[in-house]
This record gives C-alpha cells, sequence and structure tokens, in this order.
C-alpha cells in the first residue's frame, strides 16, 4: 500500500483518489474549495480544506511523508506551480503534476515535477490510435514509439502457437497475455495455440503492430 496526497478534486483528481482509493492505497486530498469538498466526501473521505500556494499549510500537511504527491490542479497554471515548487521544498519524495500546455510542463520540471500528465491530450491520442487502427481495441503507450495494444490475433495465427508462428522473431512483438471476455490469461506459454474469440495484448513498436492489423489476413 503506498500514501498519496492529490492536491485539487476537480474531475481528475477525484477520479484518480477514488481509484486509489478502490486499489487499497492511502489518500488524503486537499482542496481550497468547500463546496467542491462536499461534492466529493463521498468519493474521498479524508480531505482537507486548505490553500495550497500557503507555505504554512503545506508545511503543515507534512508532505514528506506520502509516497507520492499529486498536483492535480491543471486548469490553474500558476497555483500548481507555486504548489509543486512548495511541495519540493517541504521534501516531497515524488511529485506528479497535471498541465494542459507544453510550456506549462517544462516549468513543473524545472520547479519541482517528477512527472507531468496531459490528462486530456493523452485520452485523445489514445482513443485516435484505437479508432485510426484496424482491429485496435486498446492501446497503453510507453514511449513515443513503442505500446502495449488489445489487437484480435490475425486469421493465419488461429489454431498455432506462439512458437508455430515466431512471434518475436517474425513480428518483432511479444504476446503479454490473451483476453477472453473479462477473463486475462497472462504471460502464455509459447505452446499456447491461438483462438479465434480472443483477443491479444501485445508489445511492440507502433510500426511491428501496424504491420500485424494491416495485414491482409486479419480476422
Amino acid at each position: 500500500m503506498k500514501s498519496f496526497l492529490i492536491i485539487g478534486l476537480g474531475r481528475f483528481g477525484r477520479h484518480m483518489a477514488a481509484k486509489l482509493l478502490e486499489q487499497g492505497h492511502s489518500v488524503l486530498a486537499v482542496e481550497k474549495s468547500e463546496e467542491r469538498a462536499d461534492n466529493a466526501i463521498h468519493v474521498v473521505p479524508d480531505i482537507q480544506i486548505g490553500d495550497s500556494t500557503n507555505e504554512t499549510f503545506i508545511e503543515s500537511l507534512g508532505v514528506s511523508n506520502f509516497d507520492i504527491c499529486v498536483v492535480a490542479v491543471g486548469d490553474d497554471f500558476q497555483t500548481a506551480l507555486i504548489t509543486t515548487a512548495l511541495l519540493k521544498d517541504h521534501g516531497a519524495k515524488y511529485i506528479v503534476a497535471r498541465a494542459a500546455r507544453d510550456m506549462y510542463r517544462r516549468l513543473l520540471l524545472r520547479n519541482g515535477a517528477d512527472h507531468v500528465v496531459y490528462a486530456e491530450r493523452e485520452m485523445a491520442e489514445r482513443l485516435a490510435m484505437i479508432y485510426a487502427a484496424n482491429n485496435v481495441f486498446d492501446y497503453i503507450e510507453l514511449t513515443p514509439d513503442v505500446g502495449i495494444y488489445e489487437i484480435a490475433p490475425p486469421q493465419s495465427w488461429i489454431g498455432k502457437s506462439i512458437v508455430e508462428k515466431d512471434v518475436r522473431g517474425k513480428y518483432h512483438v511479444n504476446i503479454l497475455a490473451t483476453k477472453r471476455g473479462d477473463e486475462i490469461n497472462p504471460l502464455p506459454q509459447p505452446d499456447y495455440v491461438f483462438n479465434y474469440n480472443e483477443n491479444i495484448m501485445v508489445l511492440g513498436t507502433h510500426k511491428a503492430i501496424k504491420l500485424i492489423t494491416d495485414s491482409k489476413d486479419k480476422r
């Protein structure tokens, strides 16, 4: 279990807090607006009302005791920047900040953020990747060139094993899991035989995945 400090309970912060709590982690949320805090209390039971740009308030939180601090006030860049700098000054171990622009990302990184996310941009790019490709049902970007894809196995793979198709050698991808409905089979063995009514989770370059999904033998 990890401990999280989440500053800002807009949609991004509230959804992140809810997911972390669902996974069994400890979450303390900070929100300046009492109305917004009241609206989120059914999701996040531990909320402190306060101004994250106030150094005395930040000091009172004991930010060095949290594994990860999340600055979820991306719509107010000045607040996000000051909050990030104060968290760093008071010993935050790892800071994740939300930004709306690349320029904001650079400034946040210079002022203490360890990682900056573009929530809307990342979701837009993910959806664009899914809907623009053939037989791609989900996608997680790892680097600009590499990702994890949920795809349908090509028709020529059905009834054949991973080793028979020489998936790694011929297609330059790794099969991480197979998925049938809600059931996931992680790390299938080399003798695993592909089935028609399943999807596969594949790690590879975008170019390699595109060659598979665009091939004429896709199902």
